[in-house]
């Protein structure tokens, strides 16, 4: 991205602002974490209104859909008892309501714990789940139950750290105030060559490697669980199949791309994420991993065709918007294949539905 320079305003801004001039350039992670934290503790970004929109704001038949796929590894799995569902970052609710209406149906009716931090989400997921348990993180979760874990566009919402191959080896991406005062990404200056995997250590000059160790640390606590207590787990976001070079860090204002270095705490900053790293992770913490999907193929799979034509017998006044729905989530050049979808599941535990198993490192 070229350094373009703008104004540097109030609020997070300043305190940014400050804190570079008096100690010099800060991390992309560390300027991510704190102005995505402002951002969602502040409004409901979701919807026409908002800034984005999520794929359970889209169809009901994608939160249906998840809810029946929980039910069903659940009942293959000998359907335990005392399981429990639970949701990070649930948006308004919308996933976990239609999500668990389809699992009643299909016998599953487990209790509800979401992971929130926003006030303003969790004052709407409490008009729709009064009889959630709420978390800060995952430590308070339940230790001795099995677990069904979603995460929808979660992941790719934690901090990234970037590194920059310069002339004089690779640095950290850091981001420093320029000239008239804006912020932009600028070199550190501490060599990182130890931390490039091996596989892009002899990248050109200007290239950058991005890795998000949160969303390490959040995968590695699920499969733990998983592995200790039982269950399964989705991960749905958008991202890559294999490790890639670049920058994918991205702002969204009002539905369009901003510059994500302007008014940060005011745009949702976000970057991919790197689902073949995640898959050793949660095996290297004693889950299995039972693949990872495009979106489409994945929601195909599970049958949204029928189910969509389902909905547009009984609605058919609603019949276009309920195809349209189904279009924007499965097809290849809306959300079917930039969205991933993940599956982890304990030992012993069975393979998960439209989820064909395949190397990490090889998927496409």
């Amino acid at each position: 991205m070229a350094n373009v320079e703008r104004k540097v305003p109030g609020g997070l801004a300043a305190i940014f602002a400050r804190l570079i001039a008096a100690t010099g350039p800060i991390s992309i992670a560390h300027y991510m974490a704190e102005a995505n934290a402002r951002y969602y503790a502040s409004r409901d970004p979701l919807g026409a209104a908002g800034d984005f929109v999520t794929a359970p704001e889209i169809s009901q038949m994608f939160g249906e859909l998840i809810g029946l796929w929980l039910a069903d590894i659940w009942q293959r799995a000998g359907s335990p008892e005392g399981v429990c569902y639970v949701e990070l970052g649930p948006g308004r609710g919308t996933l976990a309501r239609d999500a668990l209406r389809a699992a009643g149906k299909a016998g599953l009716v487990p209790e509800v714990h979401l992971v929130e931090t926003s006030p303003a989400l969790m004052t709407l997921q409490r008009a729709l789940h009064p009889q959630a348990v709420w978390h800060h993180d995952l430590a308070s979760l339940p230790l001795d139950r099995p677990l069904l874990i979603v995460a929808n566009e979660f992941l790719d919402a934690l901090p990234v750290r970037q590194l920059v191959r310069t002339g004089g080896g690779w640095r950290e991406r850091m981001v420093g105030l320029g000239t008239a005062g804006a912020f932009i990404p600028v070199v550190g200056t501490r060599p990182m060559d130890a931390a490039v995997p091996p596989s892009f250590a002899d990248a050109g000059e200007g290239a950058i490697v991005e890795a998000s160790p949160a969303a390490a640390t959040v995968v590695q606590e699920v499969a733990g669980r998983l592995a200790a207590q039982g269950g399964a787990a989705l991960f749905i976001d958008y991202g890559y199949a294999q490790p890639q070079l670049g920058s994918t860090l991205q702002a969204v204002r009002a539905h369009r791309k901003v510059d994500p270095f302007a008014d940060p705490g005011e745009a949702d900053l976000t970057a991919h994420v790197d689902f073949a790293t995640l898959a050793e992770v949660a095996e290297q913490a004693g889950a299995r991993w039972l693949g990872t999907s495009g979106q489409g193929a994945w929601l195909t799979a599970l049958g949204i065709g029928a189910r969509a034509a389902s909905l547009a017998r009984t609605t058919p006044h609603a019949a276009a918007a309920i195809e349209a729905a189904a279009v924007r989530l499965i097809a290849p050049a809306e959300m079917g294949t930039l969205f991933k979808v993940m599956g982890l599941a304990a030992p012993g535990w069975p393979n998960g539905a439209g989820l064909d198993r395949v190397s990490p490192v090889v998927a496409g």
